[in-house]
């Protein structure tokens, strides 16, 4: 059978220009960028380029908010950004002299710069928001600070790897449920959910009130986490409703084993956006993650193209196949395909089941390139199918060898698509009952998953008398084969 495979399933990104318009919008990048028009020249910062108390009111204006205390923490977030993210560039001054703020050249990026550009600085505006997620809350800064005047993080007992490597995994598993095949796609994920998935281990029944408690104190994290994430344009979020807070002082009671399930968006809710989901991606391919996209397999060659479809969701494969055809001529394409999915290897029946339907969407211009592989051991069956199909005339009636032959790397590839069990017993089942001594004749196939493939029609036929059938059929084959 084929060999392991990754277990990201590819996600299917909106284009560039969609991306970009969206980080444009993004509510804390576009006040980031009001704030560098409104800037300067020579506008006076502080010795780490930040605006002074008394200019955080006028900034607030600028952005179009009320210049209270709101108004200042959010002008201050903007320009914080701002200057990270080279919208405003700084001068350092020297001890006579201010330093000074002046508009950036990269807002010029955000103006007029192609959509890749766009999502470029995006990016940069996402890794400084990352940052002051994953930092530590400072209650009293004076409680943490060390003789030499610095912070002491081991007073804080708080560990920068770990904290945005938890943060990451969480993305990580986010970005796997919306792109997994039966996963919530465009809904919200209840954030108890999420918190668990980082925490309780798979194997664990019940979980202990420790692993209880770790979770409740990791929904409070995600939830100030998020609120600070979906500004950027990451996340959706639905924050956890405060009245299951606990009164100031005490610890949070939002626990999970107290989650009601009538009710599990008071817990709070995130998803996702399409920036969302590129962000992720961007982030788990600098880390080197194998995270695959749709239409990435456009431009490849078609062996490139039904190995690469084995780790694709269904509907991620159509879309995948249609993109491939669309640059290709339908006999060109049927030709490529046909021949790439030839072999004996263990990949080579799921190569032949994705080969048959990225055919099923071609014309029947292709017959030409079809009927050449009708005397093919491999191919000649499915070419058969394929001309049967669309009513094609004059198809040779073919051997019995073929027809078993194609029995057995039908169901081999089936077993490695991981189906419906329901659906693999119906087919199994479909192919017993139409062909009279099948496994007399099974066994003796000349195909390298034969004595798998009987095994496991040993288990999973539902007629007992002919899954006990499938299993002498598979110990003949063994003993045939010698191994």
């Amino acid at each position: 059978m084929a060999p392991d495979r990754p277990t990201l399933p590819p996600v299917q990104l909106h284009s560039d220009a969609e991306l970009a318009r969206a980080a444009l919008a993004a509510p804390l990048l576009a006040r980031a960028a009001r704030l560098a028009r409104w800037a300067g020249p020579q506008t006076p910062v502080g010795a780490g380029g930040e605006l002074a108390d008394e200019q955080l009111p006028a900034a607030a204006e600028a952005l179009g908010l009320e210049p209270d205390e709101d108004g200042a923490a959010y002008a201050s977030e903007a320009w914080r950004l701002a200057v990270d993210t080279g919208l405003v560039d700084v001068e350092d001054g020297d001890d006579d002299t201010p330093g000074t703020a002046n508009t950036g050249a990269n807002l010029a990026v955000l103006t007029g710069g192609a959509p890749l550009d766009v999502l470029g600085l995006w990016l940069d505006a996402l890794d400084v928001v990352f940052a002051d997620a994953t930092a530590p809350v400072l209650d009293d800064i004076a409680e943490v600070i060390g003789e030499d005047g610095e912070i002491d993080f081991e007073l804080l007992d708080w560990n920068p790897e770990e904290e945005a490597e938890f943060l990451e995994g969480v993305l990580g598993n986010l970005y796997l449920l919306t792109v997994g095949e039966g996963g919530p796609g465009d809904s919200a994920v209840p954030l108890p959910a999420l918190a668990a998935s980082m925490i309780v281990p798979e194997d664990m029944g019940e979980p202990t009130d420790d692993v209880l408690e770790q979770v409740s104190e990791a929904m409070m994290r995600l939830d100030d986490q998020f609120r600070l994430l979906e500004p950027i344009g990451l996340v959706d979020y639905q924050p956890v409703d405060e009245a299951l807070m606990a009164e100031e002082g005490e610890e949070p009671t939002a626990r999970i084993d107290e989650v009601d399930d009538e009710d599990v968006t008071r817990y709070g809710m995130v998803r996702l956006t399409p920036l969302g989901l590129y962000g992720v991606r961007a982030r788990m391919l600098e880390a080197g993650v194998d995270a695959p996209a749709v239409g990435e397999l456009a431009g490849k060659g078609a062996d490139v193209l039904l190995d690469g479809l084995a780790t694709y969701p269904e509907a991620a494969a159509r879309a995948e196949t249609v993109g491939w055809l669309a640059g290709r001529d339908d006999v060109t394409a049927a030709r490529e395909l046909l021949d790439a999915a030839r072999g004996v290897d263990a990949g080579s029946p799921l190569r032949r089941l994705h080969c048959q339907q990225a055919l099923s969407l071609v014309s029947v211009a292709a017959e030409p390139a079809v009927r050449e592989v009708l005397d093919d051991a491999e191919l000649g069956g499915l070419a058969r199918v394929w001309l049967a199909e669309r009513g094609a005339a004059d198809i040779p009636a073919p051997p019995e060898t073929m027809i078993f032959w194609l029995a057995i790397d039908t169901i081999a590839a089936q077993l490695d698509a991981d189906g419906d069990l329901e659906e693999l017993q119906d087919l199994i089942e479909g192919l017993t009952g139409r062909h009279s001594g099948f496994f007399d004749a099974a066994w003796r196939v000349e195909h390298p998953a034969t004595a798998e493939v009987l095994e496991a029609m040993g288990r999973l036929h539902r007629d007992k008398a002919a899954a006990k059938e499938a299993r002498k059929a598979a110990f003949k084959a063994r003993s045939r084969s010698g191994s």
